[in-house]
């Protein structure tokens, strides 16, 4: 699997649209790069639209364990850990969407979004949707989100759970990695390098 753009609109500090298309200059040809920035500038937004196309999960509701309602607009409230808290306050719509390279070689566009009724900034927010087509033949994928998130494991290679403690290693979690059971670390290493070494 790799990541060819992600692209993403109204979410917690990012607002209106931003895309990183890995596939243009100057990141096409960088081996290596940093995201930084000062506290607040979208990094673990970033992040977190990434998880939110592939897996409709996000990062930074890993520690929640209590269930606490939440204010959202008028008398409505919203659980902590709900996806949806990641639309940016004050916005009536966004989105998470990604462009990767399946593990069979195909590319391939993963889509989360959200809304408020009738699109107003007041309106309560709707369930989350997800969309995958495969990118050259336009072919779209049918099934209830349930569906689409297990072809888009198979897509990818890796579960939530392998993938954050592999390729995203959010805040501090490559201790996790590190920390795992041997046969935790195999299975991972193996499908991360398609070899049976590990």
């Amino acid at each position: 699997m790799k990541i060819l753009a992600i692209r993403l609109k109204n979410l917690t500090s990012i607002e209106g649209t931003v895309e990183v298309d890995f596939t243009a200059e100057p990141l096409h040809s960088a081996g290596i790069f940093a995201i930084s920035g000062p506290t607040g500038a979208g990094k673990s937004t970033l992040l977190d639209a990434l998880c939110l196309a592939l897996y409709d999960k996000a990062p930074r509701f890993a520690t929640s364990v209590e269930s606490v309602n939440l204010s959202d607009v008028g008398d409505n409230q919203i659980n902590q850990s709900d996806v949806r808290n990641l639309l940016r306050r004050g916005t009536s719509d966004g989105y998470a969407e990604v462009d990767f390279l399946g593990i069979d070689g195909r590319r391939y566009r993963s889509r989360w979004s959200v809304r408020r009724t009738r699109n107003k900034i007041s309106g309560s927010l709707q369930p989350q949707t997800m969309e995958v087509k495969e990118l050259d033949t336009e072919k779209e994928f049918q099934g209830t989100k349930k569906e689409l998130l297990t072809q888009l494991v198979e897509l990818v290679g890796l579960t939530y759970e392998q993938f954050t403690r592999t390729v995203l290693l959010a805040q501090n979690d490559f201790a996790t990695f590190l920390k795992s059971k041997g046969a935790a670390k195999a299975e991972l290493l193996e499908k991360l390098t398609g070899t049976g070494v590990y």
